[in-house]
């Protein structure tokens, strides 16, 4: 009986090294890559602009903005409903990521604001046009950083 043993030993011996029994070997892992998209510097905001021809300057002037406590304030007398005010937009600085402007613009008579700019979250759109539709007496308020702004408030022709 020991033979009988011996004999069956050896011959599961022989069968596992020939390979004809064979575990499965663990699965390796291999690391998972991940492929990030660039991240950008600045991200536009398309802003839709407007197309119109201008003349019978209310407001012409250009505005430097070297620190961010810099403001300018302006009170412009429109005296017809179709006017327009377009302003252009040169940063001082090659990062245009630092550079920024924003022009509020109030009537004084009804109170409605609106709120135009350029950088941070108005998008970085160098030239705008923004028509305008009602006559009035209007307070320009500006402030900026690192970027010099020429300013026109004029009546719009169709």
């Amino acid at each position: 009986m020991k033979w009988k043993l011996s004999i069956l030993f050896f011959f599961f011996a022989i069968v596992v090294m020939c390979g004809c029994v064979q575990t499965e070997p663990a699965p390796t892992l291999s690391p998972t890559q991940v492929q990030t998209p660039e991240i950008t510097a600045t991200e536009s905001v398309p802003v839709p602009q407007s197309s119109f021809s201008t003349s019978d300057i209310y407001l012409s002037k250009s505005y430097t903005f070297v620190n961010e406590t810099q403001n300018f304030s302006e009170e412009v007398r429109i005296n017809n409903a179709s006017w327009g005010i377009k302003f252009d937009v040169s940063p001082l600085t090659d990062n245009t990521i630092y550079s920024w402007f924003e022009m509020n613009v109030t009537n004084i008579q009804t109170g409605q604001a609106e709120t135009y700019g350029y950088g941070r979250t108005n998008g970085f759109e160098l030239h705008h046009l923004i028509p305008g539709y009602n006559a009035g007496l209007y307070k320009v308020e500006m402030r900026g950083y690192r970027v010099n702004v020429k300013v026109l408030f004029a009546k719009r022709n169709p």
